[in-house]
């Protein structure tokens, strides 16, 4: 299925999945707005320009978008930006997130609170504001990007974990509640470790085995499955990528 004459709306795409996952809709024939908080180089590579520029140049419509989700306004004004451009909103991809994945009894305050404001607020405040736009189209999906550690409870706890388990449990409840408006709801997580910038600047110099490294491009060809998705299909569930594709017919 074509994604032709649908808009997306990705957040936390100045790199990493996000970025990943902007490219593959946009050549499913998506107009993607790539929306993230980095406009320009910091310590962590990626800003929406570079992204955006990646898509346009090859052929695809994007639209570089400031947004920085813990920030109502912010989402708000990004949200609208993205409908006066690109003429509305079908598909939601909440993927910006920050990683902590140290110790609760070392965990600073500070990085407990900004793993909830980013990765679980975040996420509230993007897919709330999203709605009614989805809705105006007559349906449509959303996509919540979370991790296979909520299910690791034999490997400790730890703020990132805590986090993305509050957006799957979000998300599985407000696949009901917009059932009637046909709307998709779903998480997506890696089935493995995807090794992105972020990633590289936050895991803590945790070694990765070989054997357990997924490439992005996994959780881009699961996201634009999910992508084509409304409320009559695939909704209120938790995929793994490399499961979710590998099961395509």
């Amino acid at each position: 299925m074509s994604l032709a004459g649908k808009v997306a709306f990705v957040a936390g795409a100045s790199r990493g999945i996000g970025a990943t996952v902007a490219a593959a809709l946009a050549r499913e024939g998506a107009a993607v707005a790539v929306a993230a908080r980095s406009e320009q180089e910091g310590r962590v590579p990626g800003t929406i320009y570079a992204v955006a520029d990646g898509i346009t140049t090859g052929g695809g419509r994007a639209l570089p978008v400031p947004c920085d989700v813990t920030s109502e306004e912010s989402v708000q004004t990004a949200l609208e930006t993205t409908v006066s451009e690109l003429g509305g909103i079908d598909i939601l991809v909440a993927n910006a997130g920050v990683l902590w994945l140290g110790p609760i009894e070392s965990t600073p305050l500070k990085r407990w609170q900004l793993c909830l404001n980013v990765n679980l607020t975040g996420v509230f405040l993007v897919t709330k504001a999203v709605i009614p736009h989805i809705k105006a189209r007559g349906g449509g999906s959303l996509i919540a990007v979370t991790t296979t550690g909520v299910g690791m409870v034999d490997h400790g706890s730890n703020a990132y974990w805590v986090s993305k388990a509050g957006v799957e449990r979000l998300y599985l409840g407000l696949a009901a509640d917009l059932r009637p408006d046909n709307i998709a709801v779903n998480c997506l997580s890696p089935s493995r470790v995807v090794l992105t910038e972020g990633w590289q600047a936050g895991g803590g110099g945790m070694e990765v085995p070989p054997e357990m490294v997924e490439p992005p491009e996994a959780m881009a060809s699961a996201a634009v499955l999910l992508a084509q998705q409304d409320a009559t299909g695939v909704t209120g569930t938790v995929q793994r990528s490399e499961a979710l594709t590998f099961s395509r017919p």
